[in-house]
């Protein structure tokens, strides 16, 4: 594959792959969007519940994930600029740096949330976390916690998957249809970031001076 930039004209077929790619994010926010709203809720009106039970949550484990987050980012954000300027050796680098810390990110999640279920914090009849076990909106936290996050999980795992499609075609297919693919799913990797960016603070950090 060529290493010198690449000439994209702005073609009908680029514009509507970053349209659609757009529309189907708009509606990817209706997953997040009531979760963030009922969270709003429950700290209107519980906010000492939803205080004390956030000091439960593992904010090392939250800030090494989110500088992990950040960083894939990057990754990837360089990927696309690194296959635009035609040096697709290196946006495959970039690529595959990119699944890593996205996996890197899930292993991370998973060990908490074993951590989490270990200290009684799942919000089902084990629920039994120390000084919180009669408090129903402790239980009302980590249920929004558990759905909003293991969501996250989910969509960061389409992401990855979508990641190791784009290496999968830049091994066999032109650089310009390989770009367009990859900002499209740059958009998507950015847009998981996002949501991460907006769920630490509220589960991890809210409360936390206190």
């Amino acid at each position: 594959m060529s290493e010198t930039a690449l000439d994209l004209p702005d073609t009908a077929r680029a514009y509507q792959a970053r349209l659609g790619m757009w529309v189907f994010l708009a509606t990817e926010m209706m997953f997040f969007g009531p979760i963030f709203l009922a969270y709003a809720v429950g700290r209107l009106h519980l906010p000492h519940a939803f205080t004390a039970a956030s000091h439960h949550t593992d904010v090392v484990l939250g800030t090494i994930n989110t500088m992990v987050l950040l960083t894939s980012s990057a990754a990837i954000a360089s990927s696309t600029e690194c296959a635009r300027g035609g040096a697709m050796r290196l946006a495959r680098r970039l690529m595959w740096l990119t699944v890593v810390l996205g996996c890197v990110f899930l292993a991370i999640k998973g060990y908490e949330y074993v951590k989490d279920v270990r200290e009684g914090l799942f919000p089902a009849a084990g629920f039994h976390a120390a000084g919180l076990a009669g408090e129903a909106g402790a239980r009302l936290f980590f249920f929004l916690y558990f759905v909003a996050t293991g969501l996250h999980a989910v969509h960061l795992t389409v992401g990855i998957c979508l990641v190791l499609a784009v290496l999968r075609q830049a091994a066999r297919a032109p650089a310009v249809p390989v770009l367009r693919r990859l900002e499209a799913t740059g958009l998507y990797w950015h847009f998981v970031d996002i949501v991460w960016v907006f769920l630490f603070p509220i589960l991890y950090l809210a409360g936390r001076a206190s």
